[in-house]
């Protein structure tokens, strides 16, 4: 699994240490208020299984993210592909971080080193971002990494029912 680094992070494979940290942030209603319902310890050690697989089998994923400087474990960023069921394929961009890592500027830093991989090293052509409409932080960090919405490709996600989440923004930005 590659290894990331950037000014103030590392972004790196995942270890035993980052479960219990990532779990309380899966549990942390506030770190999952545009996600869904909190996640049990199981879940979230179980995600944490995939990642591990999705990048083994696809050379990309989840990375940890970690704060170079300390070591703190803070979250994760990376790249998925597109969930079977929605309006478009492709791969996404995303990234979740521990409530005492907002307002650093860390998710903006990490998704640029993300996405100079995909385009550089994975070959992507486009990368996507989605997130519910009420997300505004999200949609922040994804206008300052260069990314456009084009209200047309608005779409509700069938993964859940009629409320907040329903309602996505899809962002996209093409290989400079």
């Amino acid at each position: 699994m590659t290894e990331l680094r950037t000014e103030r992070l590392t972004l790196r494979p995942w270890r035993d240490a980052d479960l219990a940290p990532w779990a309380a942030m899966n549990a942390d209603p506030e770190v999952r208020e545009f996600l869904g319902e909190p996640l049990t310890r199981e879940q979230s050690d179980a995600s944490v299984a995939a990642f591990q697989a999705d990048f083994a089998e696809r050379g990309y994923g989840w990375w940890a993210v970690e704060v170079t400087a300390t070591g703190e474990f803070i979250g994760f960023a990376g790249l998925d592909d597109v969930d079977d069921g929605l309006p478009f394929t492709g791969v996404e961009i995303g990234w979740r971080l521990a409530r005492s890592a907002w307002g650093h500027g860390y998710a903006t830093e990490a998704a640029r080193a993300v996405l100079a991989f995909g385009f550089e090293t994975v070959g992507l052509a486009e990368i996507l971002a989605v997130t519910t409409a009420t997300n505004v932080r999200s949609q922040a960090v994804m206008a300052r990494i260069g990314m456009t919405r084009d209200p047309a490709d608005d779409f509700d996600d069938p993964d859940f029912p009629e409320g907040p989440l329903r309602a996505n923004v899809l962002y996209r930005l093409r290989k400079p």
